[in-house]
């Protein structure tokens, strides 16, 4: 067989080669009659290879841009360019309306010479219209969680400093604190945009240490009273033979504040923050992740409704809100990512009152890299 440059497969071995591609293929040859279909580009546009073979491709393979110009006439690969060797990926529309990713090859015999075969390959455009839609939906949710407090900070700016004498000393303390508390929500919002960043991109960096975990519970429940929550609502159970965490620890702040947030906002009755050597299915993940020590189960629990069974694939989502609203829908699917980052994996149960549970498997012993 034939391998040379310039050379090309027979229609027959390039039409079986065609069938183990994950994209669809239409080839034609220097005539521009169709001489391959394979299974995938039938699937895509919907109809019997039949209708395609032996037909001049520009009118059995229609393809037009977005105002309706048609491809082939600005492309015109037999008559065209004799330097050109295909084109990009590019979305187009055929006969229907539906939309596919075109990218097209030209294939000739040598320098400047006519092509003697071009082949289009096709792939199904929704899972990029899936992708632009959450990043559609990213935005939106930015755009309106930032408008909400940076509103409330305009307008009580603008009030203070055109009224100022005419408000007492503590109205004016009230305005300032909520002043204060809607740049703490931008703040934090802004953080959870370029976490969700770094995970995606797989740039996020984990620096671990030791950590006494029941101290970790305890700066959090007095973070929580200071803040104006009842100490009572909080139980801390944590026994005393427990190892240590090889957590970052401000990484972890991050993702118990998150769930303790969440409890509160979704849940009812008393949180519960527990600790216990790791189960053995967190174990078995810990270990399938090269952490060979017990590793430490962290536990974060509520008396509310919990989490209906067929949700609980879902909760860690983007833009996952259950049953109400009040929050971007970033924060379990920054904790998802935090915790992989750190080797171990987080899930949601029912807790022992009915509530939700959400369980954290870390590990206890230093990544390799420190050890």
């Amino acid at each position: 067989m034939d391998f040379r440059p310039g050379s090309i497969l027979p229609p027959k071995q390039a039409a079986m080669a065609s069938e183990l591609l994950p994209d669809g293929m239409v080839a034609a040859e220097a005539d521009a009659t169709v001489s391959i279909v394979n299974r995938r580009a039938a699937q895509i546009l919907g109809i019997d290879p039949a209708e395609l073979v032996g037909r001049d491709i520009r009118t059995a393979l229609v393809l037009r841009d977005n105002d309706g110009t048609d491809w082939w006439d600005l492309t015109d690969p037999w008559n065209g360019l004799d330097i050109r060797t295909g084109h990009r990926e590019k979305y187009l529309m055929v006969d229907g309306g539906a939309e596919v990713l075109v990218t097209a090859k030209y294939l000739r015999p040598g320098r400047n010479q006519p092509v003697n075969r071009v082949i289009v390959m096709l792939r199904d455009a929704e899972a990029r219209r899936r992708l632009e839609a959450d990043h559609a939906a990213l935005i939106s949710t930015v755009a309106h969680e930032l408008r909400s407090p940076l509103t409330s900070v305009k307008g009580f700016s603008s009030t203070l400093l055109r009224r100022w004498d005419r408000f007492t000393d503590d109205q004016k303390r009230l305005m300032l604190e909520t002043i204060e508390a809607d740049a703490d929500r931008v703040t934090r919002l802004i953080t959870e945009l370029l976490d969700v960043s770094r995970i995606d991109s797989g740039r996020l960096q984990i620096r671990p240490l030791p950590i006494d975990v029941a101290a970790v519970f305890g700066r959090h429940v007095e973070r929580a009273v200071a803040s104006g929550q009842e100490r009572e609502r909080f139980s801390i159970e944590v026994p005393d033979t427990l190892p240590e965490v090889w957590a970052d620890p401000d990484r972890l702040d991050q993702i118990l504040s998150n769930l303790i947030e969440n409890a509160f906002r979704h849940g009812d009755g008393v949180v519960t923050l527990g600790a216990q050597p790791a189960t053995a299915n967190g174990q078995e993940v810990l270990e399938s992740k090269g952490h060979s020590a017990t590793g430490v189960d962290l536990v974060v629990s509520d008396e509310g409704k919990g989490i209906a069974a067929d949700h609980r694939d879902l909760v860690f989502s983007r833009f996952w809100h259950g049953s109400g609203r009040g929050s971007t829908g970033l924060g379990l699917y920054v904790v998802k990512g935090l915790v992989e980052a750190h080797g171990g994996r987080v899930q949601v149960e029912s807790a022992p009152s009915g509530g939700a549970q959400f369980r954290l498997s870390l590990p206890s012993e230093p990544p390799d890299y420190l050890a």
